[in-house]
This record gives C-alpha cells, sequence and structure tokens, in this order.
C-alpha cells in the first residue's frame, strides 16, 4: 500500500495554545497601551517619531520574544517571569544601539523610556499571572482528561510521563506504560524519578486501548527499536487515536539538536551550529559593536604592554600560533608575548604550567592579569573569533585530546572567544588531568546549546573578576 501524497502543507507544525494566542494579544495591547499613555502625557501628541519608535518597538519584541519561545514553552511562573525579563531587556537594549547608531537618542525622553521599560515589564508579569490563574481555574472544571498510553518503559518514558502530570493544560492523563519485547527492565528508582505503572505487553495495547478509552499514545522507544512503529502504527490508525513519537536520542551528546523540515521532509537535527540566520547576524552584530568599543578603550594600553614586553626581553611583542576555529578552519592567534624565546622541545607544545622558568616577568603580570588576551581582539574583528564562545587550544593538543574525549571536537559548532562560560567558572590554565579537560569542553557543548545575547553579555560582566585568580598563571 502507497501512502497518499501529503506534500500540500507542512509536515512540521508550529502549534500554539489559545491561551497563549490570548497571552501574546494582550501583552501587545498592554504594551502598545502604555506607550500610547506614556507619550500623551510627557509629549502631548504621538508625533512621527514617536510613532516610529514604537514600531521599531513592537517589531523588535515580537522577534526577541520569538527567540526567547515566551509563547512557545510552558515553564514554571518563576521561570517564565525570568525569561520575560531578559527578553524584554534584551529588546530595549537593541533600541539603545540602534538609537546610538543612527544619533537618534537625543530625539526621545529618557524618562519615558525608562517608565515604559519598567511600568511594560510589570504590566505582562501581572498579565501572565492572570491568564495562568483563569488558565487553571478553567482546567479544574474542565471535563475529564484524555486517557494517555505510553510505550517504552525507559527513562524517557518517565520522564515523558512526569511532564504530562506535571503540565494539566495538556488535559492528558497518563494510564501507564507498556513493556516492549527488548524493553526488560525499569531503571533504578535511585535515579529519584518516579516511573508510572507497567500496564502490560506491546501484543496487550489494542485490547488496553478498547477497555480504557484511550485517546492518545506516545512511542517513547530508543532508535533500535523504531520497527515497533511500523509493526503497530497501522493497527493504532483503526483506533481513531492520537499517535506521537518520541525517539530517544538523548543518550548521544546532542549539540544545538532541533526538529525542521527539507521541502516537507521531517529532519531531527543531532548537532549542529546555532549561529545560522539571523542568529549569526546577531552574533557577528554584537561582536563588531563590543570589539570597536573595546578596541578604542584599551588602546593606550595596549601600546603601554607592548613597549613593557620589549624594555623586558628580547624579541617580538606579539606570539602568533595557528588555532582551529569555527568549523575546524584554522587561523592564527594574537597573544602578547609572555615567554621568552625558546625552541620546541621535541616538536612537542608544553602547556605553561605554575612557576614555569620561560615566562618573563612582564609575562608573569600579564598572564596573571589575563592581558596577554587582549590582542585577541583584532582575530574579533576579522571574524575568526568572537567575545564569547569555547578557547581556542593549540593545534596539537586538539589532536590529543580529541582522541581521549569522543565529543571534543563538538566544541567547534561556533566562533572560539576571548572568554568563554568554562572560562568564567574557573576551569581555565593547565590542565593536569583529563577529567580537568572534560569539564571543559561539558561547559562549551552547554555553552553552545544555550547560546543567547544575554548569554553573551552575563559572560563578559562575569568575566572582569574571573580572569584573575589562583587559576591564572
Amino acid at each position: 500500500m502507497y501512502a497518499s501524497n501529503n506534500n500540500q502543507r507542512s509536515v512540521l507544525q508550529r502549534r500554539s495554545s489559545i491561551s497563549n494566542t490570548i497571552q501574546a494579544a494582550l501583552d501587545g495591547s498592554a504594551i502598545i497601551g502604555l506607550a500610547w499613555l506614556l507619550i500623551d502625557y510627557h509629549i502631548g501628541l504621538i508625533n512621527a517619531e514617536y510613532t516610529l519608535f514604537l514600531l521599531v518597538l513592537v517589531v523588535t519584541v515580537a522577534i526577541v520574544y520569538d527567540q526567547f519561545a515566551i509563547y512557545r514553552n510552558n515553564a514554571s511562573l518563576t521561570r517564565k517571569a525570568l525569561n520575560l525579563f531578559q527578553a524584554w531587556t534584551l529588546s530595549f537594549g537593541i533600541l539603545v544601539v540602534l538609537g546610538f547608531l543612527t544619533k537618534q537618542n537625543e530625539t526621545y525622553s529618557r524618562i519615558l523610556v525608562a517608565q515604559l521599560y519598567v511600568l511594560g515589564f510589570l504590566a505582562q508579569i501581572i498579565l501572565h499571572i492572570v491568564v495562568r490563574a483563569l488558565q487553571a481555574s478553567f482546567l479544574k472544571h474542565a471535563v475529564h482528561s484524555e486517557k494517555t498510553i505510553i510505550i517504552g518503559t525507559g527513562r524517557l518514558a518517565s520522564f515523558l510521563s512526569q511532564k504530562i502530570t506535571a503540565n494539566p493544560w495538556l488535559g492528558q492523563k497518563v494510564l501507564g506504560c507498556i513493556r516492549l519485547n527488548k524493553d526488560t527492565s525499569l531503571p533504578a528508582e535511585s535515579d529519584g524519578m518516579a516511573h508510572p505503572k507497567i500496564l502490560g505487553h506491546i501484543d496487550d495495547l489494542m485490547a488496553l486501548i478498547e477497555q480504557e478509552g484511550v485517546r492518545t499514545v506516545y512511542f517513547a522507544i530508543p532508535l533500535d527499536a523504531s520497527e515497533v512503529l511500523e509493526d503497530v502504527y497501522f493497527g493504532l490508525l483503526d483506533k481513531h487515536v492520537a499517535v506521537h513519537w518520541i525517539p530517544d536520542i538523548f543518550s548521544l551528546r546532542l549539540v544545538n539538536h532541533s526538529v525542521r523540515e527539507i521541502a516537507g521532509i521531517p529532519v531531527l537535527t543531532l548537532s549542529e551550529t546555532p549561529l545560522t540566520g539571523t542568529r549569526l547576524l546577531l552574533k557577528s552584530a554584537e561582536d563588531l559593536l563590543f570589539s570597536s568599543i573595546i578596541l578604542l578603550l584599551i588602546a593606550p594600553l595596549l601600546g603601554i604592554i607592548a613597549l613593557a614586553i620589549k624594555l623586558d626581553s628580547e624579541g617580538p611583542v606579539f606570539f602568533r600560533q595557528s588555532r582551529n576555529g569555527w568549523n575546524g578552519k584554522t587561523f592564527r592567534i594574537w597573544k602578547f608575548r609572555s615567554m621568552y624565546v625558546h625552541p620546541v622541545e621535541g616538536g612537542v607544545i608544553k602547556q605553561a604550567e605554575k612557576n614555569d622558568p620561560r615566562i618573563t616577568k612582564v609575562g608573569a603580570f600579564l598572564r596573571k592579569t589575563s592581558l596577554d588576551e587582549l590582542p585577541q581582539i583584532f582575530n574579533v574583528l576579522k571574524g575568526e573569533m568572537s567575545l564569547v564562545g569555547p578557547r581556542p587550544h593549540a593545534v596539537q593538543h586538539d589532536e590529543e585530546y580529541s582522541k581521549r574525549i569522543s565529543d571534543y571536537f563538538a566544541r567547534h559548532q561556533i566562533k572560539p572567544g576571548i572568554t568563554g562560560l568554562a572560562q568564567v567558572r574557573g576551569l581555565r590554565g593547565e590542565t593536569k588531568g583529563i577529567e580537568q579537560m572534560i569539564l571543559r569542553v561539558e561547559s562549551d557543548i552547554e555553552y553552545i546549546n544555550n547560546w543567547s545575547l544575554w548569554l553573551d553579555i552575563s559572560i563578559l560582566v562575569r568575566t572582569t573578576s574571573a580572569f584573575t585568580g589562583k587559576n591564572a598563571y
């Protein structure tokens, strides 16, 4: 039998609940209404400049809120408030940068903008609380939840059951799990996860659907058990139930994973750079703007350090070395020379260590304060590096560690940075054991999976205190 042609519609659908649609409409109305009132109060009339301001604000909020998935996730109220604060703050930050670049900052009332920022955030928080309360009240008095069965008894099945139970807005009730042929045991209770009831074997599924009036079935199975889908799926169609498949891919090291489509074909992305489309544009704009400002501020300091290096020891001011960058492309990194000029022994590049005799007097101070990293601002301006990202290692060290850490090169899915999440956590300096490098790689991949402008800004702020101390030498 050949399936009918469904190319007329997209396979992947962006679903949105009625409550989220209402929430978005209320937030937009509150922002526009408050802005209108404040403009009327402070200015007296809405002129062309403030009309443009309001239009840019609404468009910016729509784009940023979509990036933060404000209306597509159902996190706790505390988490939602934090996400909302970050998105709202970033939206205003973008407006300030646009005003600075177009030299329009003086056109608008700073008091008005500040009041709109504070009152707009408070109004949205109140609206989110109200909508959640109304949603909870509605669900409490709604009809009975749809009965649901999960096929699979692994950790993913247990996790899915917990999520459905913790989100009553779904309107579903998990009756339990169905065991697969290859699924012989449950994970240990010591993992801290409550496991749903085992209803029976896969052969019992059809009878259970009839007896319990099940309306939804989830496949939560490992990839090597996907043949179960073909055996069971067409039988489920005859039972008029909704069928969802959640492939168990979470035992893999996922890097910026996502679900998308190519010409209507669903594609499950396991590893990909987060820097695509508008996200690459935002990251590039961030680097260009901030690095230009930083270079102007540190230019005198760069000159003083260069002079000190020249007076302290013979050799060049800068140290250049090949490093692997984004997507494995090699580039030459800029650093202030902090060691005496010396030959590489046996062709092996040795990491700097505490009390290393190769380090000069000026170099010791530069490494302690991380000032030797400052010339990498030129790599950022050339587009070879970013202000924030995984620290690039020597090519030889990359080759060494990639043989010992299976997912080591996943850290190259984004531009390397002058500072990064691993560095602000103190994971820097000499790596004496493989465990230290594993922790650094895990932080780098965590950064890639959670990249946002807000995360970059927070890391830059934390860098000022993190780049000095016992691990800096």
